[in-house]
């Protein structure tokens, strides 16, 4: 009887549970802080948006979505951020990564002396935007590579759209059918 009762109150507790949003799961301390410092910086929370940072043969790419489709202001915050660090990176300036890490994030200081050779352009997306980096010159295609794999590692992010990211609490928006 003592085991029906309690495979029962099991099965109460998660019927009840499963339309409730997931609850943020325990995180490090780092991660946590690189989080708080991002919202800070990016002017959107974290927990709640999806960071995507792609390789590609010419540089790569930077997508950040909501993953709230009916914030229209966090959208918008997200496509004024991304034409802001476009403009600063194409300027050699890379304080507001520095911010969000606290630390040089590496690939930088190849990406500043090279910046006459690497193009940067914003795409708008649905419930974001992105920022698509190119150039023609292996060195700055390397550096951009370093520059987005750390990326990648320490938001605990995608590296490709619909890829599972490395952390749970660092899901990817969902989208309306």
């Amino acid at each position: 009887m003592r085991r029906v009762l309690a495979v029962t109150a099991i099965l109460v507790a998660a019927c009840s549970t499963k339309d409730r949003p997931a609850a943020k799961p325990a995180t490090d301390s780092a991660f946590g802080a690189v989080q708080a410092r991002g919202a800070a910086v990016m002017g959107v929370d974290q927990y709640t948006s999806a960071h995507v940072f792609e390789d590609l043969p010419d540089g790569g790419r930077i997508v950040l979505d909501r993953g709230d489709t009916t914030d229209m202001a966090g959208i918008a915050t997200i496509r004024a951020h991304m034409r802001e660090i476009a403009g600063d990176f194409r300027d050699g300036n890379f304080s507001k990564p520095f911010a969000v890490h606290a630390m040089d994030v590496p690939g930088t200081a190849v990406m500043t002396e090279r910046r006459a050779k690497i193009s940067y352009e914003v795409v708008d997306r649905p419930y974001g935007a992105e920022v698509r980096i190119r150039t023609g010159d292996p060195e700055a295609v390397s550096a951009i590579h370093e520059f987005l794999t750390f990326q990648r590692s320490d938001h605990r992010a995608a590296g490709h759209e619909g890829m599972d990211h490395s952390a749970p609490t660092a899901t990817p928006p969902s989208r309306p059918r």
